[in-house]
């Protein structure tokens, strides 16, 4: 082994215990808690250090994140796993209720990634295809299963709702980036199949499960709810019914 790839191998190995011991704060603290310092206090050197690897406390949170969406698209993939790839009212359930389960187990990596802003002039982390990691890994697991719905020709709309003129703009845009990410992760969906409209309902679709499970995560259910399982499970049942899934 050269020298040139002992170095290399070894500042892997340090990177590791870097991000272990950021996910270490996170998971114990809250994204409050990660910090160069604390991070280089736990690790037993010096918090200078840290930016031969990370250039900010920004740079490494963003890092932090993908290595958070990475594991989660490996949890989902797992619940989809069981699931008949034509079942496709059975895998949408199947991730909506993993996302959930996850989240619950996860609050603080929810947290980081759903409910904290990236911090603006930092580059994410690159995947393989030069996209977002933490977007790309954990979007395609959802995409990828809308995707199998719409090319079934299985989503529909709902015909009494028009969309706002004001969100067009961004509906075609959004469309265009649904069309490119799904053809990316293998699945061909007809343009035809995929409108304005249907983007507008794939969006509130969004919405609503991210809006329930966000308000489970923080306890901000305006009463006191001792199980939230069942208020999910009507929600889903009406989002996967109002999108033509049966």
């Amino acid at each position: 082994m050269t020298q040139a790839t002992r170095r290399e191998r070894g500042r892997a190995a340090t990177d590791r215990e870097i991000r272990q011991q950021a996910r270490a704060l996170l998971v114990n603290d809250g994204p409050q808690a990660v910090t160069l310092r604390a991070i280089a206090r736990e690790l037993g050197i010096t918090a200078p250090a840290l930016y031969r690897y990370y250039t900010s406390r920004e740079d490494l949170v963003e890092h932090l994140r993908a290595d958070v969406c990475a594991d989660l698209a490996v949890e989902l993939g797992n619940d989809l796993a069981p699931v008949p790839e034509s079942d496709h009212l059975g895998q949408v359930l199947a991730i909506c209720r993993g996302f959930r389960a996850w989240a619950l187990a996860h609050p603080q990596e929810f947290t980081l990634v759903f409910a904290s802003p990236s911090e603006p002039g930092v580059n994410c982390p690159a995947g393989p295809d030069g996209k977002d990691a933490a977007k790309d890994s954990f979007g395609r697991i959802f995409l990828t299963v809308a995707g199998r719905v719409l090319a079934n020709g299985l989503l529909s709309t709902r015909p009494d709702v028009e969309v706002p003129a004001a969100l067009v703009p961004d509906l075609e845009r959004f469309r265009l980036d649904l069309l490119t990410t799904m053809a990316e992760s293998g699945v061909d969906v007809p343009a035809d199949l995929l409108g304005v409209d249907t983007a507008y309902a794939m969006l509130q679709f969004w919405v609503r499960l991210y809006g329930q499970v966000a308000l489970e995560v923080f306890g901000q259910f305006p009463f006191p709810v001792t199980d939230a399982g069942p208020l999910f499970d009507s929600m889903l049942a009406d989002l996967t019914r109002e999108v033509g899934l049966h």
